[in-house]
C-alpha cells in the first residue's frame, strides 16, 4: 500500500474514531423542561424555591439542561401533576407528594406524618431507612420520578374565626386541611376538603369553608388569613416538616445525561437546607408581626387536646394499615425506623430550657 494511500488510510480511520467517540455529558445534551409550580412565586418560601430549584439546575449545567418555571395554573392545575407529568403532558413539576393522596393515600408519609419527628430523624428514614425506596416504586408504575426537592420547618395547625373552646366545637366544621392530618381531623368530625394555597383565602371569605390550615407563620401572612380568621393555633402536630417533590416524568428523566441527573439530585438536596434554614430563620418574627401589626391571637392546643389528636391519628393508622397495602408499607417501615431511631434519640435527649 503506498505512503498516500496509508495516509488516506489512517485519516479516515481517526475521523471514524472521533466520530463515534463518547462526548461529554454537556455535549451531548442540549434539554429544555417545563416545570409547572404548584406554588406562586410570590409565596414566602415555597415560591421561590421552586424558582431557585429551576434557576439552579440551568446554571450548573451552563445552560444545557433549562427548566423553566410556570406559575400555577399556568400549564395544568396545580393539584393535577400526577397525571400530568405522567403522561409526558409537562416534563416536570414542583410540588409535594401530598397532593396525590387521592391516589396513593401512603405518599403523605413522603411529605409530612403526624405527631412526626425533625427534619435528620425524617430525612434518615427518607434517604436511608428505606421511605423514598417504596415511593419510588409507586412513583415507576406511573411513568414518574421523585426527587425530594425542598423541606420547611413545623407548620401552624389552623386558622379559625373563634376561638375553639373545646373539641366539640369542631365538629361539623368545614376546613381546609393537608395530607394524613386531614384523616386525623375528619375522624373527629370536622369536613375537610384539600384547596390549592391560591384558592384558600376565597373560599374563607365567602363562607365555603369554615377554618384552614395551610403551611407557617411567613407563608400564611402573605395568603392574608389574618383578614378573615384572628385565632391562630399551635403547634403543627399534623406537619412537623414537610418535604416538596421534583416530580418527572420517567421517559424524559432517564433520557437524560448522568450528569444532568446529578444535577437535579445535588441541586434538590440544596434547595432542601436552604430552604428549611429560612422558615426557621423567619418564622418568630411572623408570629410578633401577626399578634402586634393584625391583632392575631396565637393560640395553644392544651395538651389533652394532643392527646385526643394523636390517638385518633393512631387509630387512623391502624384503619388505613388494614385496608391499605400500600399505606402499611409506608407506616411498617416509617415505625420501625422510629423505634430504630429511638436508641439514639434518647440517649442525646436534652432537658429543654428557655432564654428570658
Amino acid at each position: 500500500m503506498g505512503k498516500t494511500l496509508l495516509k488516506t488510510a489512517a485519516l479516515a480511520a481517526v475521523a471514524g474514531a472521533i466520530a463515534f467517540s463518547p462526548v461529554s455529558d454537556a455535549q451531548a445534551q442540549k434539554v429544555k423542561w417545563k416545570m409547572q409550580a404548584a406554588f406562586a412565586s410570590t409565596l414566602a418560601h415555597l415560591g421561590p424555591a421552586g424558582q431557585r430549584i429551576a434557576d439552579d439546575i440551568t446554571t450548573m449545567s451552563g445552560g444545557k439542561f433549562s427548566v423553566k418555571f410556570f406559575e400555577p395554573g399556568a400549564l395544568i392545575p396545580p393539584l393535577e401533576c400526577f397525571d400530568a407529568v405522567s403522561k409526558g403532558s409537562v416534563e416536570s413539576c414542583y410540588t409535594t407528594p401530598g397532593y396525590h393522596t387521592g391516589k396513593y393515600p401512603g405518599l403523605a408519609f413522603m411529605t409530612a406524618v403526624p405527631f412526626g419527628p425533625g427534619l435528620g430523624e425524617f430525612l434518615g428514614w427518607q434517604w436511608h431507612g428505606g421511605g423514598q425506596e417504596i415511593a419510588s416504586k409507586i412513583y415507576a408504575k406511573h411513568n414518574l420520578v421523585s426527587t425530594p426537592c425542598g423541606a420547611i420547618g413545623p407548620e401552624t395547625s389552623g386558622w379559625f374565626k373563634e376561638p375553639v373552646p373545646n373539641l366539640e366545637a369542631l365538629k361539623g366544621l368545614k376546613m381546609r386541611f393537608f395530607g394524613l392530618g386531614a384523616k386525623v381531623m375528619t375522624k373527629i368530625g370536622v369536613s375537610t376538603q384539600l384547596l390549592a394555597g391560591a384558592d384558600i383565602y376565597p373560599a374563607l371569605e365567602r363562607g365555603v369553608i369554615d377554618a384552614t390550615e395551610f403551611s407557617m407563620p411567613n407563608m400564611d401572612i402573605s395568603l392574608g388569613f389574618y383578614q378573615v380568621a384572628k385565632n391562630n393555633y399551635y403547634p403543627g402536630w399534623h406537619q412537623q416538616v414537610s418535604i416538596g417533590e421534583f416530580l418527572s416524568n420517567k421517559e424524559k428523566h432517564d433520557a437524560l445525561s448522568e450528569t444532568n441527573k446529578r444535577i437535579v439530585e445535588v441541586g434538590c438536596k440544596s434547595n432542601m437546607l436552604t430552604e428549611y434554614a429560612e422558615t426557621e430563620a423567619q418564622n418568630f418574627g411572623a408570629m410578633q408581626k401577626m399578634k402586634n401589626d393584625y391583632g392575631v391571637t396565637n393560640r395553644r392546643w392544651t395538651d389533652d387536646q394532643l392527646a385526643v389528636f394523636e390517638k385518633a391519628w393512631n387509630e387512623v393508622v391502624a384503619e388505613e394499615s388494614a385496608k391499605d397495602a400500600t399505606f402499611k408499607e409506608f407506616a411498617d417501615s416509617y415505625y420501625a425506623f422510629r423505634k430504630g431511631y429511638k436508641i439514639w434519640g434518647e440517649a442525646q435527649a436534652l432537658k429543654p430550657t428557655y432564654l428570658d
